[in-house]
């Protein structure tokens, strides 16, 4: 069997959102203290090789629903180690693994500089099975959120690349794990500084850079992927711009981890609803992403959960602005474009249903890893340093006497 330009198109794809997962660590361990980089990129590595391989045994089985399948998600053993699958589905097998490994690594941002390998991987691994592999099949295998506009007489639900399973997912998710480890030793507003403004700036380049991939890899036509592409730019561009403003009205200045923040922001809105929207919706939709995550990720502090890296204040608020946003603004059955509220409810009740499921579950996972593990590293350790003492490895490994020689020049 030949391969259609389309097939060779997904492909590339899933190359370009397998670079996410790498430029992810870079953006998380950019944000984190100098001691403990190698732990913080460790987090998103690692979810690559355990989510990859449960993908593989199962994970790829639970995520549809075959012929007269019904119920929570697809069966486990249906595909069990991809023995019996079709080697022409393998593309679409292989795009969903770093769709899966992705959304994994980005809970993990919630837990930075307190939380040992051991426990974050067995977290991964139980949460990929229980949370994303049903989520994925109830939102694109064909489950109760793809029949749920079907069963009330409304348009289907819209989530184009993931909105509601891999961003609300995620930041739900966080935002469980953040509240059962707990706050980090001198929690409070300023006290962790991100360390590499360059790593945040390179992450967050190679996410954008990737996000061509996740928004577009099943376009099947040149119209659709332009409208994807256009829209993959402008509603970060404006993210960027209404993260900014919102800074510069608070009297903050201006940052580039802010600006980076505002990109992602914007890219997460637009992840459900890039097909589904014009350019210049897609504007307003990443300055108001922008400028409400801007507000969302001191919420905090405000709160009292210890959200690192604010993948709650990014992910979960952004993905769900993005997927109502679709209620209001989608082509033909959007509220102001022609539609009468039906999108806009079956949009709500996927948004509650996942964020609900995904938080209440995962806070059971990390209860039940914190029974097994303990969950955060001793309290010494976190103070000293994970990379060190944990991982014997340092980001940053100089030499004495040049380490010697640079505080000599300092001093002069």
């Amino acid at each position: 069997m030949e391969l259609a330009a389309t097939d060779v198109w997904t492909l590339a794809s899933a190359a370009l959102v397998l670079i996410m997962t790498p430029g992810l660590a870079l953006f998380y361990g950019g944000l984190v203290r100098v001691r403990s980089v190698v732990n913080m990129m460790l987090f998103s590595v690692s979810a690559m090789g355990v989510v990859g391989m449960l993908w593989i045994l199962f994970g790829y089985s639970m995520s549809y629903f075959a012929d007269g399948e019904s119920g929570f998600a697809g069966s486990p053993f249906k595909d069990f180690g991809l023995i019996e699958t079709d080697p022409g589905t393998f593309i679409g097998v292989g795009f969903g693994a770093v769709f899966a490994m992705i959304t994994t690594a980005l809970i993990s941002g919630a837990i930075a500089d307190r939380v040992g390998l051991g426990s974050w991987v067995l977290f991964a691994g139980v949460w990929a099975t229980l949370v994303y592999f049903p989520v994925a099949a109830w939102v694109w295998g064909g489950g109760w959120i793809m029949q749920l506009g079907t069963w009330l007489g409304t348009p289907d639900v819209i989530d184009l690349a993931g909105g509601t399973a891999i961003h609300i997912n995620a930041g739900a998710a966080a935002l469980a794990l953040a509240i059962v480890a707990g706050k980090r030793r001198g929690f409070a507003p300023g006290s962790h500084k991100p360390h590499s403004v360059p790593l945040v700036t390179i992450g967050a380049a190679l996410l954008w850079f990737g996000w061509i991939g996740f928004n577009a890899g099943l376009s099947t036509e040149v119209g659709e992927a332009g409208l994807i592409l256009v829209n993959t730019l402008g509603a970060p561009a404006a993210g960027i711009i209404g993260w900014l403003i919102i800074d510069a009205l608070r009297g903050k200045k201006p940052s580039v981890v802010g600006a980076a923040s505002g990109a992602i922001a914007g890219l997460v809105a637009i992840t459900p609803s890039a097909l589904n929207i014009s350019p210049m919706w897609a504007l307003l939709l990443g300055l108001i992403a922008g400028a409400a995550c801007a507000f969302a990720i001191d919420w905090k502090y405000r709160l009292g959960y210890d959200d690192s890296l604010d993948v709650v204040g990014l992910h979960l608020v952004a993905g769900v602005i993005g997927s109502l946003y679709l209620g209001f603004f989608a082509f033909d059955d959007g509220l102001f474009t022609g539609g009468n509220g039906g999108l806009l409810l079956v949009q709500a009740i996927a948004v509650v249903g996942v964020a609900i499921y995904s938080f209440v579950v995962s806070l059971l996972i990390a209860l039940g890893v914190k029974l097994v593990t303990g969950l955060r590293v001793p309290a010494e350790v976190e103070e000293a340093g994970i990379d060190t003492i944990a991982h014997g490895e340092e980001a940053y490994a100089l030499d004495e006497t040049e380490v010697a020689a640079a505080e000599a020049a300092a001093a002069r």
